[in-house]
């Protein structure tokens, strides 16, 4: 081995440090919250286990349990036909069933709310066909209640299985469905023999982020009235004043989080199969046309998710923001507009930063240490936000008292809470959050470069870091434009931990719509709700666009 060799084999086997620090700061939350809850008195939680958990965590379970039912259903289906069958609008359909993926859970919530109270359109409508005047007369469903819960989160979350089996249906192309049919299986027994077996990855990878954002939602559950173990641990800590309790609380769902996403990976362990030319096969299948009455069918199938989860929802939000236009230019608004750009463009530069690092390291060092130290470093976006509110709110607050006592004992003044009186504590936690996009971004961006580009700079005598600022960075901008926009928008949305951690009078457009819901007045949060809306939307037309240049 030459000198050169050794230098560089010294290099890759020294610990990424950078890496390690990163990870520490990500994982401190979630230190934190067990540490919190491993020294603080168990009489808390021994109250809670007897009064709020059983019921807590039952609804919890047939929530998640409901909604991974119905969006396996409605995902699973919808991405069979549109990657199989040629029907009328099929094309227009295939990009629109993304669309919920732009409506924020808590905005679902609050315009199905409207749109089926009393004085809604539905109730209106049911009045005038049956001759009723008044709820005395008529029984109705009550969107106020577990179903109604499971109705708004699976119509706005169905697409992640959508996605992930359509892209998985797309690529079996029909090899392998071709001969199972002379083999004499009927359409049906080749999806669930061959077809569905094939697929399980990727429909158990897009269960498990709607498991999670299940966890992750306060304002829906909030709103329609279910008390989820995420809403417990949020009254908990805000109205009973119990700090240690509810750290109590998020240490067991963090238990149930971490058992989630070990299951997810367990489900995927030796799930793996390869077809030659694969890729080409897709590109060259031929989908089935389906006229009459089963193109209709086919047809509908695909229309109402994208009515019940888009359309609908924000149908309601945007006729009652049309009747509030002035509300726009309102000083009260553009205060929380230049707040949340603000927090999302610190949160995106952050993880950004993080997750180059991140990515950096696993490239030029490729060793299963840095590869760990990423894995670790990107946990938290599996953990909900009120959980890393908590966790955020307690290192934070240790150093802004310890510092303040230390200014008050040497200077004789008091720097007041410098990290969790401003959103400082609100772009950390949306950082850990979501640094697994930037991350996930930033690797596969780096994954489409090839290493030669690395070794060429060496060989002209330039360092890594150098290397990757004057050679790798330059290439990679779409990556980097594409993880920062996804930051940025996930933050603009984020509810659940802004909620906990802002200051007084401290607003974002989030905010601000679950404060006017809060009171009853869902026109007024239709103006920031429309913003958001159409903030989330970029992702998804860039998603739309992705999948059109694959087809």
């Amino acid at each position: 081995m030459t000198l050169t060799e050794r230098i560089a084999a010294a290099r890759s086997n020294r610990p990424p440090v950078m890496a390690a620090l990163i990870a520490a700061l990500m994982l401190l939350p979630i230190a934190a919250i067990v540490f919190l809850a491993a020294s603080s008195d168990f009489a808390a939680i021994s109250h809670l286990a007897a009064t709020v958990l059983p019921g807590a965590a039952a609804r919890t379970f047939w929530l998640l349990l409901a909604n991974a039912l119905v969006t396996a259903i409605v995902g699973v289906t919808t991405a069979y036909l549109v990657a199989t069958y040629e029907f009328p609008f099929r094309r227009l359909l295939s990009a629109a069933l993304v669309l919920p993926l732009a409506m924020p859970i808590y905005l679902s919530a609050y315009a199905f709310g409207e749109f089926f109270d009393f004085t809604g359109p539905v109730q209106t409508l049911y009045r005038s066909l049956f001759g009723y005047t008044s709820a005395r007369e008529y029984a109705f469903p009550d969107i106020r209640s577990l179903g109604g819960v499971v109705l708004v989160m699976a119509s706005v979350l169905y697409p992640y299985v959508y996605l992930t089996a359509r892209s998985v249906f797309a690529m079996q192309g029909r090899n392998a469905a071709d001969v199972a049919r002379t083999l004499g299986a009927s359409r049906f027994r080749v999806l669930r023999a061959v077809q569905l077996p094939m697929a399980r990855p990727a429909i158990v990878v897009g269960l498990t982020l709607v498991m999670m954002e299940s966890l992750n939602d306060i304002g829906a559950v909030q709103y329609l009235g279910v008390n989820t173990l995420t809403f417990s641990i949020y009254e908990t800590w805000l109205n009973r004043g119990d700090l240690a309790g509810a750290a109590q609380l998020s240490a067991i769902m963090l238990i149930f989080v971490l058992a989630l996403i070990a299951t997810e990976r367990l489900a995927r362990r030796n799930q793996r199969y390869a077809t030659a030319g694969t890729a080409g096969e897709a590109r060259r299948a031929v989908r089935q046309r389906l006229a009459g009455a089963r193109g209709a069918a086919a047809t509908l199938a695909c229309i109402l998710p994208v009515l019940v989860g888009f359309v609908i929802p924000a149908g309601v939000l945007f006729e009652f923001a049309l009747k509030r236009l002035d509300d726009f230019f309102s000083e009260r608004l553009l205060g929380a507009l230049m707040t949340s750009i603000t927090v999302a463009a610190l949160a995106a530069l952050c993880a950004i930063g993080f997750g180059l690092a991140l990515a950096f390291a696993v490239r030029s060092r490729g060793t299963r240490a840095s590869r760990g130290l990423a894995r670790l470093a990107t946990l938290g976006y599996g953990v909900p936000g009120t959980v890393l509110a908590i966790g955020v709110l307690i290192p934070l607050a240790a150093l802004d008292n310890g510092f303040d006592g230390l200014m008050r004992a040497t200077f004789g003044i008091s720097t007041g809470l410098v990290l969790t009186g401003s959103g400082f504590a609100i772009v950390y936690a949306c950082t850990v959050r979501f640094l697994a996009m930037a991350e996930g971004n930033i690797d596969s961006g780096f994954a489409k470069l090839s290493p030669n580009l690395d070794n060429a700079a060496r060989t002209l005598g330039r360092t890594p870091g150098r290397a990757l600022f004057s050679v790798l960075l330059p290439n990679m901008q779409p990556a980097l434009a594409t993880a920062a926009l996804l930051v940025f928008i996930e933050t603009l949305k984020e509810l659940s931990a802004t909620i906990l951690l802002r200051p007084f009078n401290f607003n974002t457009l989030a905010t601000l719509v679950y404060e006017d819901a809060s009171r009853a007045q869902v026109e007024s949060a239709s103006v920031p709700a429309i913003i958001i809306i159409a903030a989330g939307l970029v992702p998804v037309l860039m998603v739309s666009r992705s999948m059109d240049r694959r087809a």
